[in-house]
């Protein structure tokens, strides 16, 4: 008579065990990673806000600036960049995406999100170049348009200003939106549609009572996600004005690197003030895709 298989109390064999615990050892690099790259640098930026840089005393002065106007600005500065860019980007991003899903031409449609995907990777110093190349003051772009009779700079538009950067930001944030987008536009079933048309009701009806409010909360989630990327670009923004324009990242930069006004604790502080924001987006993106996913899954 054969022996019964070896097996735990409650009667899981122990390959089972043993194969959950190499699963999980699997896990361990990833963890390692996770430690290392996010939850020591979080408690290092938490613990230097909150501590002088000198003498190591409990202190809250570093978040002085929040009560002083000029220390504001490149919060200020940050907050009209992204909103502006995301608005561009995600009104514009919109469209295209619509219409890369409405047309027939397969070809135009793998173009489309081929060059999407590129553009929405091409970002930091290689655009901010491309970009003065372009659009810079004696840009080709610009040289063209002036020797047509238009001057842009002469207009009040400069490159290396918020105004400028937001188009550079917008280059990136469109075919971005275009990516987040695609899902959902594609996900809308053709019978919601036709059970409207049979049902009598109009395009617009169909859009403002069928369309719109399933999308919506894909787009309000997207947009969230183009806010946070915008906020939190440094490459681009430095490489294209040298610190000239006050954001956040690079103010966080300077008060690290700089050797005037070297003051860890103050960067650490606004690290954490960037870092809310982004909490804030990311956090809101996820809970509004959770309930999105609801919708287009069924």
């Amino acid at each position: 008579m054969s022996s019964p298989s070896v097996g735990n109390i409650a009667g899981t064999p122990t390959a089972v065990k043993s194969r959950g615990g190499r699963a999980a050892l699997a896990f361990l690099p990833f963890a390692v990673l996770i430690t290392a790259f996010l939850l020591v640098p979080t408690v290092s930026l938490f613990w230097g806000s909150f501590h002088d840089s000198k003498t190591g005393a409990f202190t809250f002065a570093n978040y002085s600036y929040l009560s002083n106007p000029l220390d504001l600005v490149p919060f200020r500065n940050s907050l009209e960049l992204s909103l502006a860019s995301t608005l561009l980007g995600g009104a514009f991003g919109l469209l295209i995406a619509q219409a890369i899903v409405s047309s027939r031409n397969s070809l135009v449609q793998e173009i489309a999100t081929t060059f999407s995907s590129v553009a929405a990777n091409f970002a930091g110093v290689p655009l901010a170049f491309a970009f003065t190349a372009t659009l810079g003051f004696n840009g080709l772009l610009t040289a063209a348009l002036r020797n047509n009779g238009i001057d842009l700079y002469s207009g009040g538009f400069k490159l290396y200003s918020v105004l400028g950067l937001t188009v550079v930001y917008a280059y990136w944030e469109i075919p971005l939106m275009v990516l987040v987008m695609l899902p959902p536009l594609q996900a809308m079933k053709r019978s919601w549609r036709e059970a409207a048309e049979i049902l009598g009701a109009s395009r617009w009806q169909y859009l403002r009572s069928v369309a719109i409010p399933i999308l919506m909360t894909p787009f309000i989630s997207s947009m969230l996600l183009l806010y946070a990327n915008a906020f939190g670009a440094y490459a681009t923004a430095y490489g294209l004005t040298t610190g000239f324009v006050s954001l956040v990242p690079i103010q966080i930069s300077n008060l690290i690197s700089g050797d005037v006004n070297h003051d860890p604790g103050t960067a650490d502080a606004l690290a954490i003030g960037l870092a809310v924001i982004m909490v804030v987006c990311i956090g809101g993106r996820a809970l509004l895709e959770r309930r999105s996913t609801r919708w287009l899954s069924r």
